[in-house]
């Protein structure tokens, strides 16, 4: 737990971090103005924000904080990555989302939800390269994994799945978006951590858990 808070170490990786997760809400934000599709998660929170009249980063920030009571009693521990997963992330999309434009050309939708998920993917790869505690879906999924012997690709598709049809109930956006997002995210993520995690030290730690994450559909890193 030392490890993830305190130290040189955390300091040394704190600047990849901090872009990662600011990128992160980038990312997110470049697919909301898109218009063509969100990842499961970020449907869910657009459902919700479009009920409740809240931003989307909010949302995202405000649900973040429940799942991460679900933590305890499956036996996962955050760090500080994972707290900062919870602020910057939600506060980044919502600086950017006014920001970028809103097109209504097809060819610069699509061109716009691409650059998303590429943008998304980079920075899970600088994300995980910090190796600073789990996002705090990630660690609901885990921890389910530990405790209930269900595998990594199991326990993720039904917690994206659920919220993937739980937004779409809401009212959150599917398309094209999220299936770029489902088969694309992984081979992404997989080269991002080649140049960011050099020394192979994420892989070292949960080579049988991310050797899933980044071969199955849906979403790494929140």
């Amino acid at each position: 737990m030392h490890d993830r808070w305190f130290g040189w170490g955390v300091a040394r990786r704190l600047p990849g971090l901090i872009a990662g997760l600011l990128l992160f809400g980038l990312g997110i934000a470049a697919m909301a103005d898109a218009g063509l599709g969100l990842g499961p998660w970020e449907v869910f929170h657009q459902g919700i924000g479009r009920h409740i009249g809240v931003d989307l980063g909010t949302v995202s920030i405000l649900v973040g904080i429940p799942i991460l009571f679900l933590w305890w009693p499956l036996g996962e521990r955050p760090g500080i990555g994972t707290i900062l997963n919870v602020a910057l992330i939600g506060t980044a999309t919502n600086v950017a989302l006014p920001l970028l434009p809103q097109p209504s050309q097809p060819v610069v939708q699509l061109a716009m939800t691409a650059a998303g998920v590429l943008v998304i993917g980079i920075a899970t790869g600088l994300y995980l390269a910090a190796d600073l505690g789990a996002g705090p879906r990630d660690g609901v999924m885990t921890g389910i994994h530990h405790r209930y012997g269900w595998s990594i690709r199991r326990a993720r598709t039904a917690i994206e799945l659920s919220a993937l049809v739980a937004g779409f109930l809401l009212g959150g956006t599917v398309g094209i978006g999220t299936v770029l997002f489902a088969f694309g995210i992984g081979p992404i993520v997989q080269v991002a951590l080649s140049v960011f995690d050099r020394e192979g030290r994420v892989g070292r730690a949960r080579r049988p858990e991310l050797a899933e994450e980044l071969h199955s559909p849906g979403t790494v890193g929140e």
